[in-house]
């Protein structure tokens, strides 16, 4: 028999749906969504839904009268097995036909029993006596074994969260860069792994539940600094009951059309999870140039902190005046406002290195969140100025504007996957480059990424460069070929009018093709996911040197003349 149930999600942490774990099911309700109007009319008043309009066949109007019913039911079945009040959460999916229900859980598995039992019912549409039942799925649900409580981690240190489409990683590397600059223990976790200490205790991508966990658990830890993503909000939920500071660095358009996320403002609500569950006594640190971050603050319980690179910003006058602070560039230095007293000066933006001497707006953004996060952690002002005079781009933060010298042109790897990635690399790459210098691009795209996107890369790629090619992520085509992604990207570059676009194997591959055609005052750029260290390895290997903070600002100086 056809099951209603598509899929049953147990969340262990606070989710898209409610703060605190949450069972999730997605459920298939086309046997509501396309019955006549009498038997659905009449399947509402068989669970006790009373006067209710079932609306046409397939349409918007009868997946809301679908929402009605599925909550109805999930209700009618939490009292009959002697669950008091219950919250529920009913969503409608783009398809009209799918909806997801979400329920909050104490004790996994009654919730479980819960969840089976809600398909029980919708599954017997059309049946007699539906009242019997609910009564006896009601009861089976009262008669299960309570099972396991929430795995949630109730942390006894502080605990940064740090979430955004872009700047995350090198704003979670910053603060806790700052933070041992204070002379804490800190444990960090992202896309990369876990570190301890600055030490990687374990690779991999632990920027889920799993990863705050990993970092807890470090003995001696004394600060938890969590990069959270937005697969790990969606799959299982964010691993720790609460943050003391939280932190968004922007909201863009990545990962649309996977996980039921569909739209930008859906992400947001999907990245506005992690300063849900700050402390009241904490901050919700958000970009106040981006709306969708910034509206965050109005969700919060904590404090709002603000950063922008515009003093003279609204959403700075507006945080200020509901009694938040603020961090911005204030004739030219990282300046701490606050209503309350004296604008703070920190250091200038030009001696933070990951600012490229300023070149880099998307990192002065990063420096700017990260000052807030550890100022709102109560870290001393001299620890911030000196964590941030001394985050180094290649040694500290691998994979992120990493920049080398070779040969008199200029090399530069970058984690760009997104189209504000690339925007950001671009900017970095026209900014070194001196006069009569060409720029070079090896493109590369996961295999999940949407075609618009996959074609816009290729289209901003092409447009903005003398010579692009495509360097495939093989580890990352997700069961894609190979060909497939060539083709959307040729089309995008394409669309402005470059038609020779090579493609290779790997980033590797690309890189070696492009550098080898290098002239001096070139620069060349790839949007390395793979192959950063083996990238590392055959530049070194060629003779590059890595880029000192000194050597960038004389060839930003030098471009500029």
């Amino acid at each position: 028999m056809a099951t209603s149930l598509v899929e049953l999600r147990v969340l262990d942490g606070a989710n898209l749906y409610f703060s605190r774990a949450a069972i999730k099911l997605t459920l298939d309700v086309s046997a509501i969504a396309d019955a006549p109007a009498p038997a659905a009319k009449a399947y509402a008043q068989a669970i006790g839904l009373g006067a209710t309009r079932p609306g046409r066949i397939g349409s918007g109007f009868r997946q809301r009268f679908a929402i009605r019913v599925v909550g109805h039911v999930v209700r009618r079945i939490a009292r009959e097995a002697g669950i008091g009040r219950i919250g529920v959460r009913v969503r409608p999916e783009a398809d009209v036909r799918r909806l997801v229900v979400a329920f909050p859980w104490a004790h996994e598995g009654r919730a479980r029993a819960l969840g089976t039992a809600i398909v029980d019912v919708l599954d017997a549409f059309g049946a007699d006596d539906l009242t019997e039942l609910i009564a006896a799925v009601g009861e089976r649900v009262r008669e299960e074994p309570p099972g396991n409580p929430p795995p949630t981690l109730r942390p006894k240190v502080p605990v940064v969260a740090v979430t955004g489409t872009n700047g995350k990683t090198t704003t979670s590397r910053m603060i806790a860069h700052i933070g041992r600059a204070a002379g804490l223990h800190v444990g960090w976790s992202s896309t990369d792994g876990v570190y301890f200490d600055g030490e990687l205790v374990k690779y991999g991508d632990f920027s889920g539940p799993s990863g705050a966990g990993q970092v807890l658990s470090q003995p001696g830890i004394q600060l938890a600094v969590t990069e959270t993503a937005r697969g790990g909000i969606l799959r299982r939920g964010i691993g720790v009951a609460y943050n003391d500071v939280s932190v968004v660095t922007n909201v863009t358009a990545d990962h649309l059309g996977l996980g039921g996320i569909d739209t930008v403002d859906q992400l947001a609500e999907v990245k506005a999870v992690i300063t849900q569950i700050t402390r009241p006594r904490g901050w919700c640190v958000v970009n106040g140039d981006d709306p969708r971050t910034f509206a965050m603050r109005l969700g919060s319980p904590a404090k709002c902190w603000v950063f922008s690179r515009d003093p003279d910003s609204p959403s700075i006058r507006t945080v200020l005046d509901e009694g938040g602070r603020a961090t911005t560039v204030l004739d030219g230095f990282v300046t701490v406002l606050d209503n309350a007293r004296d604008p703070e000066p920190l250091l200038k933006v030009v001696d933070v290195p990951m600012t490229l001497s300023g070149l880099s707006h998307y990192n002065v953004e990063n420096t700017l969140a990260a000052a807030s996060a550890a100022l709102g952690l109560g870290l001393p002002r001299a620890a911030v100025i000196e964590g941030l005079s001394t985050f180094a781009p290649n040694e500290n933060n691998p994979g992120r504007m990493n920049m080398y010298s070779l040969r008199g042109f200029t090399v530069v790897i970058d984690l760009a996957h997104n189209e504000a990635g690339l925007e950001a690399l671009l900017e970095i790459m026209n900014g070194v480059r001196p006069e009569g210098g060409r720029l070079m691009l090896a493109l590369g795209s996961p295999g999940d990424r949407a075609d618009d996107m996959v074609a816009a890369l290729g289209a901003m790629g092409a447009r903005a460069t003398d010579r692009v090619a495509i360097g495939h992520k093989s580890d990352y085509l997700r069961g894609r070929p190979p060909e497939e992604l060539e083709a959307v990207f040729r089309e995008g570059a394409a669309s402005v009018g470059v038609t020779d676009v090579p493609a290779f194997p790997t980033e590797l591959a690309a890189a070696q093709a492009l550098v080898a055609e290098a002239r001096p005052g070139d620069v060349v750029a790839v949007m390395s996911l793979q192959h950063r260290a083996s990238l590392d390895d055959w530049l070194r290997s060629e003779g590059a040197t890595v880029d000192t903070p000194e050597t960038l600002k004389s060839k930003v100086e030098k471009a500029q003349h």
